[in-house]
């Protein structure tokens, strides 16, 4: 992975990476408060797929300033993609996919293909599944990171997913330790009360190749989401991956070889 470039989007720069140097052109999207490095490690197996990513605003490298939204952040995008010459296949994890999928509906244009991975939205605002993040947000606007790590160890829900889903814990734990605080608490509380801004019918309405990843034990990503997805959009194809949390090179191993069997389509 390398940083191609910047873009600039009201007065933001925002960092570009990519690699590979096969197959068709891809931009691919990270995950609420991840970047580059994750789209990279989702790539690996993958290689020499050439890709691209945009680290949205808050994330990375790039500025942190101006909206924080999902529309926001699919806007600079689309505006990456315009300047790779578009139409490309755009995916994305969680946060990427909801952007992935708005982009296609409003920009149909840029987009001739769609991988959406654990997806953490299927069209409505503040899923329940998101509740952990905005807590998470919400000790952040207000304690030290300690102190606020602790409140957040110590609440019901910290407790049920180490029960249910100890990956989703241990990556809400890091964000306790992710810098600046007051951008990682806005984009937390932000993020998670916001959503893709389409509707079920835009989804039906979608006609072009879709690969959709789901996951079990992940409660920030259900797989029920994954299968709604594949569910609305005519033609989807839903691939079932090992759970991350359990065996995560088994997991990489599978989103690599689902990726590298549908992107042979184009």
């Amino acid at each position: 992975m390398t940083r191609t470039g910047w873009l600039m989007r009201d007065g933001q720069r925002l960092a570009v990476h990519g690699g590979g140097t096969e197959g068709p052109a891809l931009v691919f999207q990270h995950g609420l408060c991840g970047d580059a490095g994750q789209v990279a490690e989702a790539m690996a197996g993958a290689a020499p797929q050439r890709w691209q990513t945009l680290e949205c605003r808050g994330h990375g490298a790039s500025d942190t300033g101006g909206e924080v939204s999902i529309a926001t952040f699919t806007g600079d995008v689309a505006a990456l993609v315009e300047r790779v010459g578009g139409p490309v296949v755009l995916g994305g994890i969680s946060m990427g996919a909801a952007m992935a999928t708005r982009l296609a509906v409003v920009r149909p244009d840029l987009v001739r293909g769609l991988v959406l991975v654990r997806p953490a939205w299927v069209t409505a605002a503040a899923p329940a599944n998101m509740a952990p993040n905005a807590e998470v947000g919400a000790l952040l606007a207000r304690l030290p990171p300690e102190a606020a790590r602790r409140a957040f160890a110590e609440s019901a829900t910290a407790r049920r997913l180490a029960e249910e889903a100890p990956d989703n814990l241990a990556s809400l734990l890091g964000f306790f330790d992710r810098a600046p605080q007051a951008a990682t608490a806005r984009l937390l509380t932000a993020i998670s009360a916001d959503g893709p801004g389409i509707t079920p019918d835009d989804l039906r309405a979608l006609r072009l190749p879709v690969l959709v990843c789901g996951t079990g034990a992940d409660a920030i990503h259900p797989i029920a989401h994954a299968q709604a997805l594949a569910a609305l959009i005519p033609g989807a194809r839903l691939v079932t991956l090992p759970p991350k949390g359990r065996d995560k090179p088994a997991h990489l191993a599978a989103l690599a070889a689902a990726m590298t069997d549908f992107l042979q389509e184009f």
